[in-house]
């Protein structure tokens, strides 16, 4: 078992280092052919959000479609992986941050009865 951390994963989609993008590319290869088995976490996760949306500016629409995709990659297990594509499928239908919509779904797939919040957006 290999752990990808968030810099392989913005190197393999931002392409903006041609070396580091190469060897993500490989490494993504070989765990897509079965040769190798990927891992990753829920931070990673969430950093590639992080970065993609607050240091490259990247619009809802295009957060929405690269992190689909990220969590397509059927060759790399993530923590939660069902959680999280509703939580995408969820920050995709309204004006929440992705952490508050994974929350949302992670105590409603937990089988909270309710949710204690100050944040009144969020209420």
């Amino acid at each position: 078992m290999i752990f990808v951390d968030t810099n392989y994963f913005l190197r393999f989609l931002l392409k903006d280092n041609k070396d580091q993008f190469l060897e993500a590319k490989e490494l993504f290869g070989k765990g897509a052919l079965g040769e190798i088995q990927l891992f990753t976490s829920l931070v990673v996760f969430f950093e590639i959000y992080w970065v993609l949306s607050s240091f490259y500016k990247k619009e809802k629409s295009e957060l929405i479609k690269v992190l689909t995709n990220v969590l397509s990659m059927g060759f790399i297990k993530y923590e939660n992986a069902e959680i999280l594509f509703k939580a995408v499928q969820f920050f995709s239908q309204n004006k929440l941050d992705l952490e508050d919509s994974y929350n949302i779904i992670y105590a409603k797939e937990s089988g909270a009865k309710s949710f204690k919040t100050f944040d009144q957006r969020l209420n």
